[in-house]
C-alpha cells in the first residue's frame, strides 16, 4: 500500500492508509464460531465510515455506566487484555486490533474467563479515536506493537504524531500511558514524540524502563523476544 495522502470519505474527512495484516492463516471452525457468534455484541458501537459516516461519539455510559475505562491499542492474543480485566472488574476495557485472528484468539480467551468488561474494535485506533469522546480514558497501553523497523517504515509507527495526539486527547488529565517493546529504536522515537503530544516519561531511575509493572503478564510477544536474546522495556508516561 502506498503512503501517499488519504483522499476524502465523502463526509469530508481522511480516507486512511493501513500498513499491516488483516488475516494471517486459517482460523480453526471454533474461532470462527467466535467471530460469528460474540464479535458483535461485544463491539463498541457505529466506529466504521459504514455504520457512522458523520462520525457520531459513541456512547460509553451505554457501555460501562460510571466506570473508568482502559484502552489497548493492539492487543495480540489477548492474553494483557483478559488479565487486566479479570484483575479489575470495576474497570471498562476496549481493544484495539486490526487483525481478526488477534480477535478470534481475544473472543476465545473471553468466553473462557466469562470477561464481561470488555469491549472490541476490530480496526484501526484513529477510527476508534474519531468516535470516543474526548477526555474519556483512564490508562492506555501500547504492548510490543509492530516495530516497522526499516528506516523509511518509521512514520507509519505508532508513536508518531498522526496516533500520540488524537490519543492524547481522548486521555483524562493524569492518565497514564503504558509503553512496552523489544525494539531500541523504538524506544528512542518513544521518548522523542511522546514529549511533543503532551505526555510526561515517569522515569525515576536507570532501571525503571527495565522492570516490568507490578501488574504485568508476559505475552507472547515478549515471550518470542526473550528467547531471541532482546531485551524488554517498560515505559510509562502521563499525560501533562
Amino acid at each position: 500500500m502506498s503512503d501517499k495522502h488519504p483522499e476524502k470519505h465523502p463526509s469530508g474527512a481522511p480516507w486512511r492508509n493501513f500498513y499491516g495484516r488483516f488475516k494471517g492463516k486459517g482460523l480453526r471452525p471454533s474461532q470462527e464460531g467466535y467471530l460469528e457468534e460474540d464479535l458483535k455484541s461485544l463491539s463498541p458501537g457505529a466506529v466504521s465510515w459504514e455504520e457512522n459516516p458523520t462520525r457520531k461519539k459513541i456512547d460509553l455510559n451505554a457501555l460501562f455506566g460510571t466506570r473508568d475505562i482502559w484502552l489497548e491499542i493492539g492487543f495480540g492474543g489477548g492474553e494483557h487484555m483478559v488479565h487486566q480485566a479479570s484483575q479489575n472488574p470495576d474497570t471498562g476495557f476496549i481493544g484495539c486490533e486490526p487483525y481478526i485472528n488477534g480477535v478470534a484468539m481475544l473472543l476465545g480467551k473471553i468466553r473462557k474467563a466469562k470477561s464481561q468488561n470488555i469491549r472490541i474494535h476490530p480496526g484501526d485506533a484513529r477510527d476508534l479515536f474519531d468516535v470516543l469522546p474526548d477526555g474519556c480514558l483512564s490508562r492506555a497501553f501500547l504492548l510490543y506493537p509492530d516495530p516497522w523497523p526499516k528506516k523509511r517504515h518509521h512514520r507509519r509507527r505508532f508513536v508518531t504524531q498522526e496516533h500520540l495526539i488524537p490519543l492524547s486527547a481522548k486521555l483524562k488529565q493524569g492518565a497514564h500511558l503504558r509503553v512496552a517493546t523489544d525494539i531500541p529504536d523504538y524506544v528512542r522515537q518513544t521518548l522523542e514524540e511522546t514529549p511533543k503530544a503532551g505526555f510526561k516519561w515517569l522515569a525515576e531511575g536507570p532501571s525503571d524502563w527495565r522492570t516490568p509493572w507490578e501488574d504485568w503478564i508476559p505475552t507472547r510477544y515478549e515471550q518470542k523476544a526473550l528467547r531471541e536474546g532482546r531485551t524488554p522495556h517498560y515505559l510509562t508516561f502521563r499525560k501533562s
